[in-house]
C-alpha cells in the first residue's frame, strides 16, 4: 500500500569495532535489539529485520528478515530488497539507539506524511565543538545551524531506494538524499536517546533506563 509504513532495523553489524555483537548487549533485561524491534512494531505497520550472516531470530515475530553485508549500506540496500516495492515510507532504525521513544517514529513518519522527502531526530549542540590534531586543540567550531542527527529516521520509500540504486556508500543517508537536493526536514529528538558505540556508552544508557 502507498501508504503503508516500513520500519528496517539495522542489527546487522558484526561487531567489530564494539569487539562483539552490540546489538545482542542487555539492557534492562531484553537485548538492544529487542527494545528497537518493540519500539518498530509499536510505531509501524511492518518490520523488516536485518541481522548479521549465521545469527537466527529468536525474538518477537517480524515481517521480514534479511542478511547484512560489510558495511551498514549494503545492510540496508537487504533490507529494502525485503521490503514490498508499494510500501510508502521507511523508517530506519538502529539498535545502537535503544532508548529511541515511540513518538520519534511517530514524529519522523508525520513528517514525511505531511510532504518532506525525509525526516531525522535532532538535538542542540550545546556543548563546545574544537577539531584537535596530535592532541592540540587547532580550531574550535560554530555551535550556530549545528546539531546532533539521531536515529530513528523516516523517508519516502521512492526517494530512498532511488538513492541506493547505484549502491552508493554514504555516511549518513540524510545527508546524501540533501545533497540530491531531496528536502529533509528535521523533528526534536531527545537527550536520553543515545548512540551505544562503546561499552561506556551502554553502561549510561543503562543508568538511564534504570
Amino acid at each position: 500500500m502507498v501508504d503503508e509504513v516500513w520500519a528496517v532495523v539495522l542489527a546487522g553489524g558484526r561487531g567489530a569495532r564494539y569487539g562483539r555483537l552490540k546489538q545482542l548487549e542487555e539492557l534492562a533485561g531484553a537485548r538492544l535489539v529487542d527494545h528497537t524491534v518493540a519500539a518498530a512494531r509499536r510505531t509501524c505497520d511492518r518490520v523488516a529485520l536485518v541481522l548479521p550472516p549465521g545469527l537466527a531470530w529468536d525474538g518477537a515475530p517480524v515481517d521480514a528478515l534479511a542478511t547484512g553485508g560489510d558495511h551498514q549500506s549494503e545492510s540496508l540496500r537487504a533490507g529494502l530488497a525485503a521490503v514490498p516495492d508499494d510500501a510508502g515510507i521507511l523508517v530506519l532504525a538502529d539498535p545502537a539507539h535503544p532508548l529511541a521513544a515511540d513518538r520519534i517514529f511517530r514524529a519522523v513518519v508525520a513528517a514525511v506524511r505531511d510532504g518532506a522527502d525525509g525526516a531525522v531526530p535532532v538535538v542542540p549542540l550545546l556543548e563546545v565543538v574544537q577539531r584537535v590534531v596530535d592532541g592540540v586543540v587547532v580550531e574550535t567550531l560554530p555551535k550556530q545551524d549545528t546539531v546532533l542527527t539521531q536515529s530513528p529516521q523516516a523517508f519516502r520509500a521512492d526517494v530512498l531506494r532511488a538513492a541506493h540504486a547505484d549502491a552508493p556508500r554514504p555516511v549518513e543517508n540524510s545527508g546524501m538524499l540533501a545533497a540530491r537536493g531531496h528536502r529533509i526536514v528535521t523533528v526534536p529528538g531527545d537527550p536520553a536517546n543515545l548512540h551505544v558505540a562503546t561499552a561506556e556508552d551502554l553502561a549510561v544508557v543503562r543508568r538511564l533506563a534504570g
